[in-house]
């Protein structure tokens, strides 16, 4: 059984130190928690850049979705299902680079549907303006920062302890794929909430999904 150590402030981390227990090797297998975790982290990577392209249709002359799209979210998406091959399990969207017919499409059988109806509400939410579509971009970042270092709700409701993402694995595979991602994230939260605070004034922006003291601590505030 695995138990990690409480860390304050993990999500705000460059300097989290992963499980109380010694890192395995990158070789050792996944349990079943980690690899659920691993194959929704994948899709939700997808998710990220599906939207974020999408965005950047529809509002061409803001090129914070592209670049973000095209750069980041499609390097996290890569890593993700290099993470499942690394340890022999199977890719629930293989087809995510065969663009454009993979863009919303999911095909996991265990989360695929629930990645579907988050495609379709996000990107629907995205089309009265572009800055409801920079706000969908912050809040892909700070629920995936979340998703990343404790536990998607979404596991939890069907079953899941928490936690079950970075604040749960001992796999050194995992632990710096992970630290990766969400050093990503909060990059991009700052990118998205410097954009968004351009139009309603510096210091506005307020959390949509992690505590407004955790937003602050990640833009710098």
């Amino acid at each position: 059984m695995k138990k990690t150590l409480f860390v304050i402030g993990i999500l705000t981390l460059g300097y989290y130190t992963g499980s109380a227990y010694a890192a395995r090797g990158d070789s050792a297998s996944l349990d079943n928690i980690e690899a659920s975790h691993l194959t929704f982290m994948r899709e939700e990577e997808k998710l990220a850049r599906d939207v974020y392209l999408t965005l950047a249709e529809l509002y061409p002359n803001q090129q914070v979705f592209n670049k973000i799209a095209t750069t980041s979210e499609q390097t996290h998406t890569d890593t993700m299902r290099d993470k499942l091959s690394q340890f022999n399990l199977a890719d629930p969207n293989p087809e995510t680079n065969n663009l454009p017919a993979s863009l919303g499409i999911f095909t996991g059988a265990e989360w695929g549907w629930y990645f579907t109806e988050k495609y379709i509400a996000l990107t629907e939410k995205a089309k009265s303006n572009e800055l409801a579509a920079l706000y969908v971009g912050a809040y892909i970042e700070e629920l995936d920062m979340q998703d990343i270092a404790i536990c998607p709700q979404v596991m939890i409701d069907h079953g899941f302890t928490s936690p079950c993402g970075l604040e749960y694995t001992d796999a050194k595979a995992l632990i710096n794929a992970y630290r990766s991602l969400i050093s990503g994230s909060q990059s991009h939260l700052r990118s998205y909430v410097g954009q968004i605070e351009a139009v309603i004034g510096t210091g506005n922006y307020k959390a949509q999904y992690l505590s407004q003291s955790q937003v602050d601590e990640i833009l710098g505030r």
